[in-house]
């Protein structure tokens, strides 16, 4: 099936730009990269969908029920029908994902992942389902493309004012399958049939993306973008046509491509580090002092040197431990000893620095506890063997050593300093790695597979207990907010109608203590719009009235119309919130007594009175009211009941419950500290310093929009703190949070050297 012409007019898909727009001010080799990669992008797209409906047909085919053929069918003319939505939002995604490379906006923070109670729920299967489907996709092309993408992200930081990584970069594989999900959104198909649809993104896009990161790479390396990291340029495998067999040899043919090309490509990465740590001798890494005749040592010598400090390492890695030094010490004693001088070499001497200056920036990370850092540090060594026998070990992210010292330092980020850390659960096992690594790792680096696999089954069981107690937590703040959103409701509700009044006490008090139950109930339950609020609210409003004074000679009619059907709403009303019975009766009677008194107070002649019949006598009876006492004469009224005036606003509480003053300082919507709460993200972890010696670290669980409460939980998932948005502002402006980079360890710290690197090269 042809595809349309070659010849994409990007304008239809590019947003409309004014001289000063963001994407105006993009640099022109970036402007071109983009152009070329939404061509490619809209060609694949189409491939997609000119290929879908035979994928759909065949699934409907095989379908095992009617209604699984027809769900199958709807979902291929849905398809067909939002095919075009589809291809322009996702374009329009990766020019906007452009156009914000340069871009700071200002007084429009990011959207916060704010939670309402309504959208406070445990993540449905469904969206569980395609974020397993996503997270695979990105790390089949990673795993495949991890150079070129990485390659793409640093010379697009080196052009760009925002700051990426592989996840951001707007042509990468977790940026793109996210702009395609989005733009799908409005398919109305079950999760089956999106799962297929991603099936044919990973197939016809992503499978595409290794000779797109190819042309980007060489059209900077052009422009004069880096041009020291250099990548072997993508071979094209034929796609297959659709419906051929496997037969074709296609799984032959990728071989190299994922194999023989990556491994080229994480070697090289390898030889750009060397080529800026030439740059950095004399300066940052020491000239070592080499006699004429020294002699390297093999890589093979080196390892058992390595093994021998390996196995006397200290318990507690001191400030002032140097690798390098304490090799230098044992290749001195070995040279007095043999007479010779020996030396490490070049290559290996390159790994050396590099590690050093890794674990340099490890051990000095605000990020890691101290307590973890001392265990972390210990892993110098065996790290550095690990290098010295692998150097794909600086490019390969999914190098298991890599790979276990990331999980390690992400899992603990939630971690706290405690007084017994040894009774810690993961403390215990970071421990129990890094010995086994002191203990076991000679050269053989598939300790580290096996060590990450059982690692990785600990975090996953932790995770999985706290994710569990985090949505308890969720669900309890969830129910927590509706109750406050309820009772601010019967609040505004009482004050409205007792504020400022003068009325009998015992009034207030049901209204307060028994009848704001009755509306909090009613209103958890129907709602603040309901006929069921309204007539409770009115309820409310006719005792208010009946227990007013009236001099109106109609009144007296009103209120024998009223009293019987009002009694009645109160004590059904009263029983469905299950008020105490007991106080329930104390209520009536003193109410009963107010609308005898009530009355009496009409003091016109008797002769006047409207007559009373028998229904409305009968009514009154009923409701524990005797006509009789209606017609005393007034030298023989009941005492007055006691009266309250109500001058304060009524705040009703649950119990044990006391309302958290708000901070004293009110700042403006655009202060600094406002924004950086605003710019918090639902899962971020921070550490809040709570006096000199006490630091609490928590991640934002929720953001409960009703309350405007942030909830935070500890790395079990327990709630520790909630916090307003206010509070939390105060907090940020005197500097007594700070946030965590939960990025991966390992590859900031190695940015971090390629960055130091870069500036002492153009020094």
């Amino acid at each position: 099936m042809k595809t349309d012409a070659k010849v994409v007019h990007l304008s239809k898909v590019a947003p409309e730009q004014s001289p000063t727009s963001p994407l105006g001010r993009l640099p022109v080799a970036l402007i071109q990269v983009r152009d070329k990669a939404a061509q490619q992008l809209k060609q694949a797209l189409q491939a997609l969908f000119d290929n879908a409906d035979d994928t759909l047909f065949e699934m409907a085919d095989r379908a095992t029920s009617n209604a699984e053929q027809n769900s199958f069918f709807e979902a291929m003319r849905d398809l067909r029908l939002k095919r075009k939505n589809i291809e322009r939002g996702f374009l329009q995604k990766v020019f906007e994902s452009f156009s914000t490379l340069n871009q700071y906006e200002i007084g429009k923070p990011p959207a916060l992942d704010a939670m309402s109670f309504d959208s406070l729920s445990l993540v449905q299967n469904d969206e569980l389902e395609e974020t397993v489907a996503l997270d695979a996709m990105v790390a089949k092309v990673m795993s495949r493309d991890s150079m070129a993408v990485s390659h793409l992200t640093a010379r697009l930081n080196a052009m760009v004012s925002r700051k990426l990584d592989d996840r951001s970069n707007p042509l990468g594989p977790a940026a793109l399958c996210e702009a395609f999900l989005q733009s799908c959104s409005g398919l109305g198909v079950e999760i089956r049939v999106k799962l297929i649809i991603l099936k044919l993104f990973e197939k016809y896009v992503l499978g595409d993306l290794d000779q797109l990161y190819a042309e980007a790479n060489q059209a900077l390396i052009e422009a004069g973008v880096l041009p020291e990291l250099k990548s072997t340029p993508a071979r094209r495998q034929p796609r297959r046509a659709a419906g051929s067999s496997a037969a074709t040899g296609e799984g032959a043919g990728t071989q190299p491509v994922g194999g023989e090309h990556a491994e080229q490509s994480v070697q090289e990465v390898f030889g750009a580090l060397q080529e800026l740590l030439s740059q950095a001798r004399g300066s940052v890494i020491p000239r070592r002092e080499m006699p004429a005749d020294a002699t390297p040592i093999s890589s093979h010598d080196l390892m058992r040197l390595l093994s021998y400090m390996q196995q006397r390492a200290p318990v507690q890695v001191a400030d002032d431990f140097d690798v390098r030094d304490q090799l230098g010490q044992l290749l001195t004693r070995a040279s007095a000893k043999t007479g010779k001088a020996r030396v490490v070499g070049e290559v290996d001497e390159d790994v050396i620095n590099l590690v050093a200056m890794l674990f340099e920036f490890i051990l000095d990370d605000r990020t890691l506890p101290d307590s973890l850092k001392a265990l972390i540090g210990r892993m110098q060594i065996p790290m550095l063997k690990v290098a010295v026998l692998d150097k794909t070990f600086f490019g390969r992210g999914s190098h298991p050593a890599r790979r276990l010292l990331n999980e390690i330092a992400s899992a603990a980020l939630g971690w706290s300093e405690q007084d017994d850390a040894r009774r810690d659960s993961l403390f215990q096992k970071i421990e129990q790695v890094v010995q086994r690594l002191l203990n076991d790792f000679v050269d053989d680096p598939a300790i580290f597979s096996e060590l990450l696999a059982d690692f990785l089954a600990f975090t996953g069981d932790e995770r999985r207990r706290s994710e569990l107690l985090e949505q308890r937590t969720r669900d309890a703040e969830e129910g927590s907010a509706k109750a406050e959103l309820a009772r601010r409701q019967v609040e505004q509700a009482l004050n409205e109608r007792l504020l400022g009044k003068t009325l009998p006490e015992v009034v207030v008090r049901l209204l307060r203590e028994a009848w704001s139950k009755v509306l909090m109930l009613t209103c958890l339950k129907h709602g603040v719009d309901s006929p069921q609020w309204q007539a409770a609210l009115a309820t409310m409003d006719d005792l208010v009235w009946s227990v007013a004074p009236h001099e109106d000679p109609e009144a007296r009619l009103r209120l024998l119309e009223l009293v019987p059907g009002l009694l009645k709403a109160l004590r059904e009303g009263m029983a469905s919130a299950a008020f105490d019975p007991f106080s329930t009766g104390e209520f009536f009677s003193q109410l009963e007594a107010l609308h005898v008194q009530a009355f009496q107070r009409f003091k016109r002649p008797l002769a006047e009175a409207p007559e009373v019949d028998e229904t409305q006598r009968a009514a009154l009876a009923e409701a524990g009211i005797e006509l009789p006492l209606l017609e005393l004469p007034p030298d023989e009224e009941a005492a007055a009941a006691p009266m309250v005036e109500v001058v304060e606003e009524i705040v009703l509480l649950a119990p044990g419950e006391r309302r958290a003053a708000e901070p004293e300082v009110n700042l403006p919507d655009d202060d600094e500290s406002l924004q950086q709460v605003d710019n918090l993200r639902v899962g971020s972890w921070v550490e809040f310093q709570e006096d000199d010696e006490h630091k609490l670290r928590c991640k934002l669980a929720a953001v409960i929009k009703p309350t405007g409460k942030y909830i935070f939980v500890n790395r079990t998932g327990m709630k520790v703190l909630e916090k307003s948005r206010m509070g939390l502002a105060v907090e940020f402006r005197r500097c007594a949070i700070r946030l965590l980079d939960d990025a991966l360890l390992f590859d900031r710290a190695l940015e971090s050297v390629i960055g130091n690197l870069r500036k002492l090269k153009g020094a």
